[in-house]
């Protein structure tokens, strides 16, 4: 009697474990890795980088501090931006 007992509980739980490990695998890990390779993105950024914002403001860093940095959106013209809504590094284009 004990080991259909067991078998019960054990056909029970292995669709929850399955459903689980599938959760991690799908969704938790990767994005940690997003999450990672952003905020290793937004420590690396310095004076001098071109950088597209969250709201689509292009523009060159000139000064960077721990929670925002100063964009160089137009000659004469530098707003104030948190570091956090930076969304990308724009590639330097080689003209060949």
């Amino acid at each position: 009697m004990q080991g259909t007992e067991t078998m019960n509980i054990v056909n029970t739980v292995w669709p929850f474990l399955l459903m689980g490990l599938i959760f991690y695998f799908m969704l938790y890990r990767p994005q940690k890795k997003e999450q990672k390779k952003r905020t290793e993105m937004l420590n690396a950024l310095k004076r001098g980088n071109k950088v597209v914002t969250l709201g689509g403001i292009c523009g060159e860093i000139t000064k960077v501090n721990e929670n925002n940095v100063m964009l160089k959106i137009a000659e004469g013209l530098e707003v104030k931006v948190i570091k956090g809504a930076v969304s990308h590094v724009q590639e330097e284009i080689e003209n060949k």
